[in-house]
């Protein structure tokens, strides 16, 4: 089935149907025909500029522009590198010369925007060759405009292809996303056209959009999440997209939700519960979403209630990660079949849903890789046309992530997790974030989670583990909002967690270190505790 799939490029005009529009909170609304006019007519005006360059830079905003400016690279037969603007400077400039990357389209509206918002690109964009797309409309003659609009209203779209789009093979690299960075240096991810349309197909499966579906795209395109799903996605099958590049900005994306009519919203845990507590977002803002899928970081539980409260919608936790670009399973409504009048099981609270169609899962001892029963914790694999190429210019590190085992090449995720007899996935968590504590390992998300559930609108915490003479490792917690240490430190002796899973330090923080995809930046919030204690 894969080896008849083609390129994003290749697919995205096949498939385009007169169903899609693309809109955004700026008011620009583009029909499916003007979308391809628009992206077509910029192409044309980037041909020459980036001829002899293959990677190209992109630093644009979730916007009708930013969908513009990605689908022009690929019919270009160009790679994408959509650099993650709120990184930081040192590590956008790492990005670009890892990636080796000339030229960056952005626009002046964009820059402006981002520097309001603390976001200043000044030093890391100069010497580069910038693209902006303001500059590129007065190149664009009315007769180019209304010669394209003809031509795409008029030519068949085997015409068209041979016309505008260059194609690829499906194993050349698409685009290059760059990790989070929340644990260390981030790190240049390669996806092929393979990837992204092998993973656009396994989700398509199981949203089985209808006409009357409209998604919601509020995630960065920076991040695998809000490429993959929230803009190819909808691109690629012509289901309707309606953006706003703010994804904590709830009262812009209700009035946007309820406007076109959205039907499907995809977010993180941080991001639901802000649109949960958001005061001016009413809940008939959201009448019309059918599915809310939550991925990135885990789905707090007082979130999931928070927002069934307001909302009366069921968040459904799925799981994922930059290098399976990024979708491997997801929780679904249940079903009730027709057939037999049975419920088919789609859904399992405290999981991440079973892997989605296409996918294999292993659980392994973590070191020798040799697989477990079922119900046992270990690492987990993940195997499936969505594993990514490897890492650029980085062939160890390749080679120590990605295993072939069985004639399957699998990815090595380093969370440890388990599979039930049903088929559910559930993450106990990360390997990284296990601290030795007087000989035990403890898990930090454990550790949070448990304490989370004490946390109201008023405050939020994290935890992370520093060295320690005497345990080997302590862990300190930092807390941010309105709440008394002292009355914290009550409550969680309360909740009669064993003395080692106890913080040794806690800190009052104006703001815990998150990353621009809403994710907690555990790096961030380590060097925080270090630079306090």
């Amino acid at each position: 089935y894969i080896k008849r799939q083609k390129s994003i490029q290749e697919m995205w005009i096949e498939n385009s149907n007169s169903d899609f529009f693309i809109a955004d909170s700026t008011g620009q609304k583009l029909s499916n025909i003007r979308f391809k006019t628009a992206t077509f007519l910029i192409a044309n005006k980037l041909k020459s500029m980036i001829k002899d360059e293959q990677n190209i830079g992109i630093i644009m905003p979730t916007t009708v522009a930013g969908s513009l400016a990605n689908m022009a690279i690929f019919s270009l037969g160009k790679t994408a590198v959509n650099l993650n603007y709120s990184s930081g400077n040192d590590s956008i400039d790492y990005a670009i010369k890892l990636a080796e990357i000339k030229s960056i389209i952005t626009s002046k509206q964009a820059i402006i925007k981002l520097k309001a918002k603390g976001f200043d690109l000044e030093d890391v964009l100069k010497d580069k060759n910038i693209i902006y797309l303001e500059d590129l409309k007065p190149l664009i003659t009315k007769f180019e405009s209304i010669t394209m609009f003809l031509q795409i209203l008029l030519l068949p779209k085997i015409i068209l292809k041979k016309l505008y789009i260059t194609p690829r093979n499906l194993d050349d690299t698409a685009v290059i996303l760059y990790s989070s960075g929340s644990e260390g240096t981030p790190k240049a991810i390669e996806l092929t056209h393979k990837n992204i349309v092998g993973n656009i197909k396994q989700i398509n499966s199981l949203v089985a959009p209808s006409k009357k579906d409209v998604i919601l795209g509020t995630l960065p395109i920076f991040h695998s999440f809000g490429l993959t799903v929230t803009t190819l996605y909808p691109i690629l099958e012509s289901v309707p997209l309606v953006c706003h590049p703010d994804p904590t900005d709830g009262y812009e994306i209700g009035k946007l939700a309820y406007k076109y009519k959205a039907t499907i919203i995809f977010g993180t845990s941080t991001f639901y519960r802000l649109y949960s507590k958001n005061k001016k977002l009413h809940p008939l803002m959201f009448s019309s979403i059918r599915l809310a899928v939550a991925g990135a970081e885990k789905l707090q539980q007082k979130v999931r209630d928070m927002f069934k409260e307001k909302f009366n919608l069921d968040i459904y936790e799925g799981y994922g990660a930059t290098e399976t670009s990024p979708v491997v399973s997801i929780n679904i409504p249940d079903i009730l079949r027709e057939d037999t009048f049975k419920i088919q099981k789609g859904n399992k609270l405290g999981t991440i849903g079973m892997p989605i169609v296409g996918t294999s899962i292993l659980i392994t001892d973590p070191k020798t890789f040799e697989p477990l029963e079922v119900c046992q914790e270990g690492m987990i694999l993940i195997g499936g046309v969505q594993v990514m190429k490897g890492y650029l210019k980085n062939e160890q590190k390749t080679k120590e992530i990605l295993k072939v085992i069985d004639g399957i090449t699998y990815y090595v995720s380093g969370d440890k997790g388990k599979l039930d007899e049903d088929g559910f996935l559930t993450i106990v968590d990360r390997y990284s974030r296990f601290a030795k504590v007087g000989g035990e390992m403890i898990s930090l998300g454990f550790v949070e989670s448990s304490i989370k559930e004490l946390c109201d609108d008023s405050f939020d915490i994290a935890v992370t583990a520093l060295g320690d003479e005497k345990k080997g490792e302590k862990l300190v917690l930092l807390a941010e909002g309105e709440i008394e240490i002292d009355i914290l430190k009550s409550e969680i002796l309360k909740l009669g967690l064993n003395p080692l899973y106890l913080p040794s330090h806690y800190i009052k923080v104006d703001e815990i270190p998150k990353l621009g995809s809403g994710k907690a930046d555990f790096k961030g919030i380590k060097k925080l505790a270090l630079q306090i204690i």
